[in-house]
């Protein structure tokens, strides 16, 4: 098994690099960790190699986590997988970020609860049928609607890149999740900065 202090200086270096090639800041890039059946102990070490950022796909499983672990102002913690209504009441106060609002109805949820939430939506730019998320249309109606809302604060969109064996393969896909940020924030007159994007094999590109 990787130590994970070297597994995440291997990352940040990949990163910076990336960003250079770009004439970007690797401060723009926020590293997240995903912990989905992942122990504490393996968490608590990430955290003392100075990461900060965490992600969940399951709600059960996160609460045990989160509860567990000492809170922390400096740690964040990201729901990023797709949410049943009926696990809605969990989310508020667990989570910093909801990555995954597929749907006005969830969003509706999300918001009785009182509490500020910040919020990704989903996209499903790949057209896969395995895949979440909804179409740029559908977004465009709820980003309608989403000024209703008092505790949703929607700061931007996630999307997951078809598996391919060359990473250059998506590189349209998060070109478009980027175009739609824009013009959605053009349309709408919404201030989102956040584009949700990335894994393992093609964070890079």
């Amino acid at each position: 098994m990787q130590n994970i202090g070297d597994a995440i200086k291997t990352v940040q270096e990949k990163i910076e690099k990336a960003c250079a090639r770009s004439g970007r800041s690797a401060s723009e890039v926020r590293l997240i960790g995903v912990t989905k059946r992942v122990d504490i102990g393996r968490i608590k070490e990430a955290m003392a190699c100075g990461l900060k950022d965490f992600g969940e796909n399951y709600i059960q499983e996160a609460k045990k986590k989160i509860e567990e672990i000492t809170p922390c102002e400096e740690i964040s913690w990201h729901m990023i997988g797709h949410i049943q209504t009926n696990k809605v009441k969990f989310l508020p106060g667990m989570f910093g970020y909801i990555h995954s609002v597929d749907r006005w109805e969830l969003a509706e949820l999300l918001d009785r609860y009182g509490k500020e939430m910040n919020v990704l939506f989903e996209l499903n730019l790949s057209g896969e049928a395995t895949k979440q998320g909804t179409t740029v249309d559908n977004l465009k109606r709820m980003l309608e609607r989403v000024n209703q809302l008092k505790n949703i604060k929607p700061v931007g969109l996630m999307t997951m890149a078809p598996f391919v064996d060359d990473p250059e393969e998506v590189r349209g896909v998060f070109k478009g999740l980027g175009e739609t940020l824009h013009e959605a924030n053009r349309e709408f007159l919404l201030n989102m900065t956040e584009l949700s994007m990335g894994m393992s094999s093609d964070f890079e590109v």
